[in-house]
């Protein structure tokens, strides 16, 4: 039996402070670089690139100690026009790969390598650089709570090989700068997504002058911590999906009083967990899945990540109260918390949140008060301090929570209906930006890549390295996806 469990961002103790020690370039660093293809995190998607492998230390204060390889990779530019940059991808999480994130979005950065060669390096602790991978076994029962949470992250540090230490922020955008330098490019143009954006920022806090263009998409402040907000901002975009529905004829019809549907649904999982067989997603096979609240709730925020899967949200409530049917809802469940395992390495995520969020939170009653009337609560902030008290934090640059002052031009991308990272983020980050536009995606979920115009808009400023006469009017012209009104689809 299969017990469905969900996914938590988990943050630590007591970082330690001090600016990170750049190892000098090492001039007569080479990488070799051979032929190879770039997999997406589906294994279906796949394209061509030149690999190979960057040895760098483990701890950066000692350079003669242990090391660890970094996987890079270069796809170069159909019509090189400019040898002296390259664009690169930094995936979020933390946790997930570029290697893979790239390989499933390439399509969209078509327009990018026309002209620009691309670089994409798994960050340290992910992908194929040293992965910290902490292996689930999802056959087993996993009672979603403080302890369990706590046993796993114990078990977790007893299997790792590398030192989860060392496998920061602060550490890694040295690993990216040494990459840049060893590949002979003066400047890189960085996209950043999620947490992606975290390190972007901080890259260019460090090396401002190896910067050419900044796109942070769906934006974390460098002052902001991850994980007292989530609950918060998840249920403001909860309640924006339902007001949507109220507001839409087809959906309201369809669909009255969605948020009252969902008030039962979340009443009756708080009172007793459902058992339910039905095929797993990935394998067909025939599988036994307890469904209880918090699985319920970390599903609803996952799938209110995009306006694709929101749209599904009115129905699958529907169907599981008005006719009974939990399987659609706890199908949905069981893909998304399972994608998710798949793309992160929970143990790099581990040393970022228990580093760079959890020593520093400051949560007080009236803060608790808040989390409690979420439809998340306060358990994800309890499993976070429950795991960071017994994982080991690591080096953190001294102004790391600084915000960033730069003249560098940076575009910032937001999306309205974001659960995580709201538009009045970016618009935090930008204050220190004086070189910056801010466009925002009505309707849009977590990250704006896919929307209309996004990719040309970011290819256009990348080409030109400035934001003067981009024009963004275009983002407007799409709507957010139309509530599916049966699982044929949407009305016509």
């Amino acid at each position: 039996m299969l017990k469905i469990k969900c996914i938590v961002a988990l943050i630590g103790v007591a970082a330690l402070s001090g600016c990170i020690a750049q190892p000098p370039a090492d001039k007569t660093a080479i990488l070799d670089l051979e032929s190879c293809r770039l997999h997406g995190s589906s294994g279906l998607t796949s394209v061509p690139a030149e690999c190979g492998w960057f040895s760098v230390p483990e701890n950066p204060a000692d350079p003669n100690g242990t090391s660890i390889d970094l996987f890079v990779a270069r796809i170069p530019a159909l019509n090189p026009r400019f040898p002296d940059s390259a664009f690169t991808l930094l995936a979020g999480g933390p946790g997930q790969a570029a290697s893979e994130v790239y390989a499933d979005y390439s399509s969209l950065f078509e327009r990018i390598h026309r002209y620009h060669d691309i670089v994409i390096v798994d960050q340290r602790g992910t992908g194929q650089s040293a992965a910290l991978d902490c292996p689930v076994d999802e056959t087993e029962l996993l009672e979603f709570t403080v302890e369990s949470a706590a046993e796993q992250a114990a078990l977790c540090l007893e299997q790792l090989n590398g030192d989860p230490r060392y496998y920061t922020t602060s550490v890694a955008v040295a690993d990216l700068d040494r990459v840049r330098d060893a590949l002979g490019y003066q400047q890189l143009d960085i996209y950043g997504a999620s947490y992606g954006t975290r390190v972007a920022q901080h890259y260019l806090k460090r090396y401002p002058g190896h910067t050419r263009t900044v796109v942070i998409d769906g934006v974390v402040p460098a002052d902001l911590l991850l994980g007292p907000t989530i609950a918060l901002d998840a249920q403001l975009a909860l309640e924006k999906i339902f007001q949507r529905c109220a507001d839409d004829q087809h959906c309201n019809t369809t669909f009255p009083d969605v948020e009252a549907t969902f008030g039962n649904l979340a009443d009756t999982l708080r009172a007793s967990a459902l058992e339910l067989t039905l095929p797993s997603p990935l394998s067909g096979e025939l599988t036994t899945i307890t469904l209880d609240y918090t699985a319920f709730a970390g599903a609803v925020r996952l799938l209110s990540y995009t306006p694709a899967t929101s749209a599904l949200l009115p129905l699958l409530f529907h169907e599981a109260s008005a006719n009974e049917n939990w399987a659609p809802l706890a199908a949905q469940a069981q893909m998304v918390v399972e994608s998710l395992a798949d793309a992160i390495s929970e143990g790099m995520h581990n040393a970022v949140v228990c580093t760079e969020d959890v020593p520093f939170f400051a949560i007080d009653a009236n803060q608790r008060a808040a989390l409690a009337e979420t439809y998340l609560g306060e358990l994800q902030i309890d499993i976070l301090v429950a795991i960071c008290n017994i994982w080991p934090s690591g080096p953190i640059d001294e102004d790391f929570h600084e915000p960033v002052k730069s003249d560098v031009p940076v575009m910032l991308l937001s999306g309205t209906a974001d659960p995580i990272t709201p538009p009045r983020y970016a618009t935090q980050a930008a204050e220190g930006l004086t070189n910056s536009l801010h466009i925002v995606a009505d309707g849009h979920g977590h990250g704006v890549l896919t929307r209309n115009c996004v990719p040309e808009l970011i290819a256009e400023f990348v080409a030109s390295a400035t934001l003067d006469d981009l024009d963004a009017k275009c983002v407007d012209k799409e709507r957010p996806a139309p509530f599916f009104s049966s699982f044929s689809g949407p009305e016509p």
